[in-house]
Formats: C-alpha cells, sequence, structure tokens
C-alpha cells in the first residue's frame, strides 16, 4: 500500500497474517496491547502478543442471568459480543493507590502512587465501548475538575476498534445510537468477514497514528463488493439486535415515575448485589478507605469501586439516604438513563447489555422502562374511559 493512499475512510484488505503484522507494528513502536482473550470460562480483556491468544473459534450466548461460551463452526477471531470486564479497569482500575504514608524514627515520609503507566494499545474494542470510555472521559476529564489519575491513564491509548457483525442476546447499542459500527473516536476499525470460502478484514483509519500505523502493513484497498459485504452485515446486526429500548422522553418519564410503584415490584427481585455497577463500562462510583499497619508506622489511603447498590454508600449521618431495595434501584436507572444527561450532556448507558446479561435474577434494563411507558399508557386509557 502506498502512503499516500492511506487517508482516514478509506477501507483496505487484510488478511489474519497481516492483522499479526499488526500486533508486531504496536509491540515495536512501544504498545502494551490488551486484547479479548479466553480466561475461566469468559472472554476477558488481557494482555495478548499474537493472534493466536484471541478468542478464535468461540461465540457468547448471552440473555438475562445467562452466560456461556461455546464453540462456533469456524474459525472467526471476533464471534463474540462483550464479556463481564470492560476497558475501565485499565483507565480507571478497581483500586487506586491515592497516598502512602512511612513513620520512621519520628520522621514521615510521604509516598504517592507512580505515574509511569503503561502505553496501552486496545484492541478489539466494540462501538459501545468506545462510546463508554468517550462518557467516561465526561465524567473524569471532561470540567474543571479533572481526575488525574484518569487522564495520565487514558491520554495515550490507542484504539483498535472491531465492528459488531453479529449482535448479542442481551445487545441494544442501535438504540442508543452506539453501534454496531464505530464511528469516531478510534485509531483503526476493523471489520471481520466470514465467508464459506473466505476469511478476510477490513481496516480503516481513524486518526494520523491509525494512517502511520496503516502504512505499515501490505494491504490493498477492498473493493465495492467486499465494502458492500460490510456494510450489509452491519446492517442486519442492528436490525436483529437482542433487545430494543425506547429512549423517547425518556427523562422526564423517569422523572415523572419516581413514585411508581413499579420500582417496588423491582425490588422484590433486586438482590442489591451490585453486579449491574460492577460490570458496567461506565459506572464510577467510588469509595476512599484508610488503612494502618498493625505497627502503626505505615499507613496509605486507597480509592476503589463502590456501588450505588450497597447500603453504606448512601449513609450520612447515621443513617442511609437510600435505605431499601427499590429507592437504590430507582436512582441507579435515573441517574443512568435520566440525570446523567443532567450532569454529563449524555446518557449513561451505550446499550452492552451486560447489566442484564450479569444480573444473577435477569432484570432487564429494558423491560423496566418498558413497565413504567405502558403504566403511563394504560393510566392514559383509563382516564380517557372515564370522560
Amino acid at each position: 500500500m502506498n502512503k499516500d493512499a492511506s487517508t482516514t475512510g478509506e477501507q483496505f484488505r487484510i488478511t489474519q497474517d497481516q492483522l499479526q503484522k499488526l500486533l508486531d507494528v504496536l509491540r515495536d513502536q512501544g504498545y502494551e496491547t490488551v486484547g479479548p482473550t479466553v480466561r475461566e470460562g469468559v472472554i476477558t480483556y488481557d494482555q495478548i502478543d499474537g493472534v493466536e491468544d484471541l478468542p478464535i473459534g468461540w461465540t457468547d450466548e448471552q440473555e438475562p442471568g445467562k452466560y456461556r461460551l461455546k464453540k462456533r463452526s469456524d474459525k472467526a477471531l471476533f464471534g463474540y459480543v462483550v464479556g463481564p470486564h470492560s476497558w475501565k479497569k485499565f483507565v480507571y482500575p478497581p483500586r487506586q493507590l491515592l497516598w502512602r504514608m512511612h513513620r520512621d524514627n519520628g520522621t514521615q515520609k510521604l509516598e504517592e502512587p507512580s505515574e509511569d503507566y503503561p502505553r496501552y494499545a486496545f484492541f478489539g474494542v466494540r462501538s459501545c465501548e468506545i462510546q463508554a470510555l468517550a462518557v467516561q472521559d465526561k465524567v473524569f476529564m471532561g470540567s474543571d475538575y479533572r481526575d488525574r489519575y484518569y487522564a495520565l491513564r487514558r491520554k495515550d491509548n490507542l484504539i483498535i476498534a472491531v465492528n459488531c457483525v453479529e449482535p448479542g442476546g442481551t445487545c441494544f447499542c442501535a438504540s442508543m445510537d452506539t453501534g454496531p459500527k464505530a464511528r469516531k473516536a478510534f485509531d483503526l476499525a476493523l471489520t471481520e468477514i466470514v465467508e464459506k470460502d473466505q476469511h478476510y478484514f477490513l481496516i480503516e483509519s481513524g486518526s494520523d497514528i491509525g494512517t502511520d500505523i496503516l502504512s505499515e502493513l501490505k494491504s490493498d484497498p477492498a473493493t465495492d463488493k467486499q465494502i458492500a459485504r460490510a456494510d450489509e452485515l452491519l446492517e442486519k446486526a442492528a436490525r436483529n439486535m437482542g433487545r430494543q429500548l425506547d429512549t423517547t422522553d425518556i427523562k422526564d418519564l423517569l422523572y415523572r415515575n419516581a413514585e411508581n410503584r413499579h420500582w417496588e415490584q423491582v425490588a422484590k427481585r433486586c438482590l442489591s448485589c451490585s453486579n449491574c455497577t460492577m460490570v458496567c463500562p461506565t459506572c464510577f462510583c467510588s469509595t476512599v478507605e484508610d488503612t494502618t499497619d498493625l505497627t502503626g508506622t505505615s499507613a496509605e489511603r486507597v480509592r476503589r469501586w463502590d456501588s450505588c447498590f450497597t447500603l453504606e454508600f448512601s449513609y450520612i449521618h447515621g443513617g442511609a439516604v437510600r435505605p431499601s431495595e427499590h429507592t437504590r434501584y430507582r436512582h441507579w436507572i435515573t441517574h443512568k438513563l435520566a440525570s446523567w444527561q443532567d450532569q454529563f450532556g449524555t446518557s449513561g448507558c451505550v446499550g452492552c447489555g451486560r447489566c442484564i446479561t450479569w444480573c444473577p435474577v435477569g432484570i432487564d434494563i429494558t423491560e423496566e422502562i418498558k413497565s413504567l411507558q405502558d403504566s403511563e399508557s394504560l393510566t392514559s386509557d383509563e382516564a380517557k374511559a372515564k370522560e
């Protein structure tokens, strides 16, 4: 490929061997490549060195409260959707040291955390997850109150996206306008096409860095037929989402229904286990803990993930602000889909479906919104019948 032919937005065709070359280029440029791999019965994100580390020939079955891996009939590299972990853990880790203090012979020494973070190349990022990172950017860097540790971990990230051609059973990114095709905020984007007698990838650049990396690969411009085939698969994926969420008037819908008795029905099933918030790629609740060793010579302060579903999270002056399950669930879904818009100018949900899949009792956020919408329609019909 000629270097001057590699311009942002153009699509090229590469093989699996060239995909390995891409990983080699990233490593040679000093990136720590993190991508999908199979660990302990799930697809998670971890360091990868080669194509052989990817979930070759695996797919995932996802339904409310259900996640299973199973073998595919082909050798697709990206024939799954998303697992329980998100890229959030690399830029906003579950545990962050804030400071550590040591005392030696009456002298106190303050130790701050290292700021020498890896240059991550995130390989295999779905469109919904790109949008989730953008949401987190607004939360942690979108105001005068910037999170220094998040900004340091985020600044040198390289994003290699993978467009979804097979949606999962709990996906609803099309409803949230966050997928299945990555449209922005990526350096390179891949579309995998597996046919009976062909297996190849279309690749395009979304940044100058991506263009430079793409110029290192031996690739040919994609044909109109290949591009049309990729578009066809993406359109089919958008039509065949496992779930749908009607976002019409959703913010006001939730504000209007703060006292709806439906929340109590949800609470009868909710375990307040916080699974939905732990797997969510945008949730950012945290708490700060101070600890000392038994000798009293060392102390440290850490920030760790927390959840608005825990009773202690809203504990203030002798009591919890949200003491019941229904108030905690109501708070979570209202913040995610309504007040998040007021705070950050965007929805807190990207339609990845993780909260549905990993809820032990299968509570479905799309069904809960539909129940509120239906309850209003029923009330409206009853009012009309009385007139």
